[in-house]
């Protein structure tokens, strides 16, 4: 087989949650989360190397590292400066911003329009910002 070939792996939304379920331990994936990311450096030793890997997401990679941008304690941040930080495009950390919050695990102050994580305590209501 030729190493150029793409090849398309589909799962059911089940096969993603029994992943999820066996990488985090029974954790879920908000468990997992908020244990795994809370040190960004170490996260950032651990991805770098493989965004040169064409074996890997790029973008997955990318979008974990936006996430641990995040401090852990709930502080909020500008997107902007998130992305100066991971020298990502400001519409593709918005993007991944949107995308985190759609599934709950960063919000949004309304106020600041800074970004934070989200509180395991509060559902976030997955609303998408247009801004």
């Amino acid at each position: 087989m030729s190493d150029d070939r793409d090849v398309t792996i589909t799962l059911t939304d089940a096969q993603v949650t029994c992943v999820v379920r066996g990488a985090s331990r029974g954790r879920g994936l908000t468990g997992w989360l908020a244990t795994g990311l809370n040190d960004p450096e170490e996260l950032r030793r651990a991805v770098l190397p493989l965004l040169d890997d064409q074996g890997y997401s790029r973008a997955t990679l990318r979008a974990l590292l936006v996430l641990a941008a995040f401090p852990a304690d709930g502080t909020g941040r500008e997107l902007t400066s998130v992305a100066k930080q991971l020298a990502l495009s400001p519409s593709a950390t918005h993007r991944y911003a949107v995308t985190w919050m759609a599934v709950g695990l960063l919000e949004q102050d309304p106020r600041s329009r800074r970004y934070r994580r989200a509180r395991p305590d509060r559902k976030s209501g997955g609303r998408r910002d247009a801004g």
